[in-house]
């Protein structure tokens, strides 16, 4: 997996009417081809009678995958500008649908496109976005005369610290980005004059809010 990538944060949904057609748009986070297929077949099942889903999904793993479908609409109409929606705003591991309700009046090719691409962008907003950055997990064992004064130091300096653990010491936990973890260390051990390491405990993933 990479550093980092942009997703959604939750499941979107949007809907518009076009000249009596309504397109419903719905999106959301996955982590592999088989998830956003599945997504797929969950909305083909949801609205049965439509007339088309058109989709597009992106997912990064040990290789980058990327799918889309017209679902029937005219060539580059459909899936592409769905497509597009998830490349300007650089979103992978995500899916986005939009299903038709055909309303009897043809659109043509641009009505189509600005239609299909006005409900996955509004479905995407609907998302929110997170941006997912491989982390790590630091222990601490700190003596009670010691632990307000590192914990007050580390979340002052912006440091992610949880909610402490007592027992016959203070348990303290840090979760940072994987990049910044000697740079942890070492804020630890200046801060605690030599007194407290921190200790790698595993990894994690952290989801930071985009504007």
């Amino acid at each position: 997996m990479a550093d980092s990538f942009i997703t959604f944060a939750r499941a979107g949904q949007s809907r518009i009417e076009i000249s009596k057609s309504v397109f419903i748009g719905n999106s959301c986070e996955v982590s592999t081809a088989a998830g956003a297929e599945a997504f797929v077949a969950q909305i083909r099942a949801e609205y049965p009678d439509a007339r088309h889903v058109c989709y597009a999904w992106r997912v990064s793993g040990e290789a980058f995958m990327q799918k889309y479908s017209d679902d029937g609409e005219p060539s580059g109409t459909g899936g592409m500008p769905i497509l597009n929606v998830l490349e300007k705003r650089e979103i992978n591991n995500a899916v986005i649908t939009v299903t038709r309700y055909f309303g009897g009046i043809l659109l043509g090719k641009g009505g189509l496109v600005r239609a299909y691409t006005d409900a996955a962008s509004a479905a995407a907003g609907d998302s929110g976005m997170v941006r997912v950055t491989d982390g790590e997990i630091y222990s601490m064992t700190v003596g009670y005369d010691m632990s307000e004064k590192l914990v007050y130091a580390l979340t002052t300096s912006g440091w992610d610290v949880k909610e402490p653990e007592y027992g016959e010491n203070v348990v303290l936990k840090v979760t940072c980005p994987a990049v910044k973890g000697e740079e942890l260390m070492k804020f630890v051990e200046d801060r605690s004059f030599g007194r407290v390491a921190a200790v790698k405990e595993g990894t994690a993933l952290i989801r930071t809010p985009v504007d």
